[in-house]
């Protein structure tokens, strides 16, 4: 692609925080950006030159953003990936493309793409009955996490099966629909990487981070991670390979199990900026968000090497109400994303704690 000249229309299907993070970095560079959503008062709707109130397939609505755009980006992997196909048939370049977002959508296609492309990743087996899933668990040892094949994140959609006789009844209360049964995985901690892809197909990846969950929800993230550096070139090599796999184009998040050995497997991947490079905002020179805007606009990808120590923690739900101690404390970066209601578990915001980079 031509780098595209500041001035140029970016368009992003989906205005939550990180619609608005990314609209947010584009304007700074000088681009206008139009949002496509169906929230009237979406947070990224806020901070954009132009929103289109609609849903993600509309017809209409997506041949107007089209017409508009000069490139189209998502925010997260749940947009239909045949949003994409009709932009691409309207002459609108998007990045990433369909075939990263159905790859994401369904568990199982992407546990079998992963391992097509040499990342490796638990063992795992598909179900679409309850005896498939009692047969599944029984396959892989009895002790089993059960995951919806699609519409899951932020721990919704799966549950854990002591052994094969409970698989069934898990099944069921999942809404007994096709599932995937994946494998425990032995991992001492979690990490992950965030990497970017230019038309070109140049490469660059943030160092890693490692994360804490509660209850299926991202918590902490602490950056650059303590790793041998062994481990961070597996970690690259994965997203190397993930990237030229899919013909990729943007920012991914690629999420990972570093198993007692010390080796590397991936949890999930998702085709979009993520939660856990969000510590880049105050630790590198150019942070995820631009990284991405940069990546589909084709210019230069910029420099990820970390310039700060970050401790990156979300704010869910009345967390939010802190922010008047959050502001006070003189290492903190605060990130409101303008959510006019704090619901349990809904991410607020977070705060960035910086400190210096030790060598």
């Amino acid at each position: 692609m031509t780098p595209l000249p500041p001035g140029s229309t970016i368009g992003i299907l989906g205005g939550g925080q990180l619609g608005r993070m990314l609209a947010a970095a584009a304007a700074r560079l000088g681009f206008d950006v139009a949002v496509l959503d169906p929230e009237p008062d979406c947070p990224a709707s806020r901070v954009c030159a132009r929103h289109l109130l609609a849903d993600y397939d509309d017809p209409a609505a997506l041949e107007a953003l089209a017409g508009v755009c000069s490139v189209v980006t998502v925010e997260f992997e749940n947009v239909p990936a045949s949003a994409l196909e009709i932009l691409l048939a309207h002459g609108a370049p998007v990045a990433p493309g369909p075939r990263a977002l159905s790859t994401a959508q369904d568990r199982v296609e992407e546990k079998t793409f992963l391992n097509a492309a040499g990342a490796p990743t638990v063992d795992f087996r598909p179900a679409s009955t309850e005896q498939e899933a009692a047969d599944a668990a029984a396959a892989l040892g009895g002790r089993v996490l059960i995951k919806t094949r699609r519409d899951g994140y932020d721990g919704k959609g799966q549950a854990w099966a002591a052994s094969a006789q409970d698989a069934a009844g898990v099944f069921r209360s999942l809404g007994s629909r096709p599932v995937i049964v994946e494998a425990p995985a032995a991992f001492r901690r979690e990490l992950s990487i965030i990497a970017a892809r230019s038309w070109d197909g140049a490469m660059a990846a943030f160092p890693l981070a490692e994360n804490r969950h509660q209850d299926g929800i991202l918590r902490r993230s602490s950056a650059p991670a303590r790793v041998e550096p062994a481990r961070a070139r597996e970690a690259e090599d994965i997203s190397r390979k993930v990237l030229a796999a899919l013909d990729y184009v943007g920012v991914i998040g690629i999420e990972l199990f570093e198993l007692q050995d010390g080796g590397l497997l991936v949890n999930e991947i998702a085709p979009r900026v993520h939660n856990s490079g969000h510590w880049t905002q105050d630790g590198t020179t150019v942070d995820q968000f631009e990284q991405h805007i940069r990546a589909i606009a084709g210019w230069p990808l910029g420099a990820v090497d970390a310039r700060a120590r970050v401790e990156m923690e979300n704010l869910l739900g009345e967390d939010v109400l802190q922010w008047p101690a959050i502001v006070a404390e003189p290492n903190a970066r605060l990130h409101l994303y303008g959510k006019r209601e704090a619901r349990a578990g809904r991410k607020m915001g977070h705060v960035n704690r910086v400190f210096p980079l030790k060598v």
